[in-house]
Formats: C-alpha cells, structure tokens, sequence
C-alpha cells in the first residue's frame, strides 16, 4: 500500500486508477508566472506513494522547478472515463542508482545514450492532493443520459464517482 493517503479507500482508488495511465500532463509555473502543461511519461507509484518520470537536465522543467516546486499532474483514459489531478511537489533526482532502478529500454527512445546517458534526470512528485473523476463509460449509457437530460431538461443523475482525496 502507498503510504500517502494511509489506508483511505480513496487514495488507493486513485492510485489504481493511474496506474495504467502512462502518460500525464505535467503543469508547472514558468519564469513569467504563467503555467505551462508538457506530457510526460509516468513510471509506476513507488512504495510511498511519489510518482516518478524521466526528463533531460537543459529542459525548462528543471529551471521552473527549481523556481517553484508546486506542480500538478493530470491523467485522463477517455475510454474508460477516468480522469485524476494529482498536486504536489517536485523534486529533482540524479541519483544514478535510482535512474537505474527506474529505467526501462523504451526509454532509450528519449535518452539514446542508454540510463548513462548524461543529460537524464528525474523529477520525483510527492503528491499532497487529489482528485478522480470515474464516469460511466458506456456509449449508451452517456446516450440515454443525453437523450434523458435532453427530454427532461435535468442533467443526468449518474455522472460517476467523483472525489477529492488528500494524499499526505
């Protein structure tokens, strides 16, 4: 079990829904104040709940990290009708034993040079906040909701679960 979010019901739905949810757009704050959303590639939860991708040192993550650690990762699967919002903190590793730990060969796409590859680094986000949104994800099911809503003029009454989770 991931230690954020202790053992809250929650937490660990929103953690199994990312799971499978490999890439997420991470949202940090730029030099100028303004956000600035990217897709990154997202390893697997560690033991204690911190969500893990790879990124070149000279890219402008870093500097915006280093200026203000507060980011915000959002993960979307359409298909299914999932969508989480992770806040926290992002931390920025070099460890070559934990780039190790966490390499796999399909990054050699982005880091050609293999997990020695100078230019990799991590940033680890050690996740305050929460939120998960799982919709119904039928066809029809969204069809009758609109054709309801449409007919009744009331919004759908089974939208899904959603739930803000705090992750500390």
């Amino acid at each position: 079990m991931h230690q954020h979010g202790h053992d809250d019901p929650h937490a660990q739905k929103l953690y199994g829904m990312i799971k499978d949810m490999k890439i997420a757009m991470m949202t940090t704050v730029d030099t100028d104040g303004a956000l600035h959303s990217r897709p990154m590639y997202s390893q697997e939860a560690d033991e204690n709940g911190d969500l893990w991708f790879f990124t070149k040192v000279q890219s402008p993550k870093m500097t915006e990290i280093s200026r203000d650690s507060e980011v915000n990762l959002a993960y979307a699967n359409p298909e299914k009708q999932n969508y989480v919002s992770v806040s926290g903190k992002a931390e920025i590793v070099r460890d070559k034993a934990t780039i190790e730990q966490k390499w796999s060969e399909g990054l050699r796409a982005w880091f050609p040079d293999g997990k020695d590859d100078p230019s990799i680094a991590l940033v680890r986000v050690h996740p305050a906040k929460g939120e998960y949104w799982d919709s119904p994800s039928s066809t029809i099911v969204h069809l009758y909701g609109y054709a309801k809503a449409a007919i009744t003029g009331t919004p759908p009454t089974d939208i899904g679960e959603q739930e803000k989770v705090n992750l500390r």
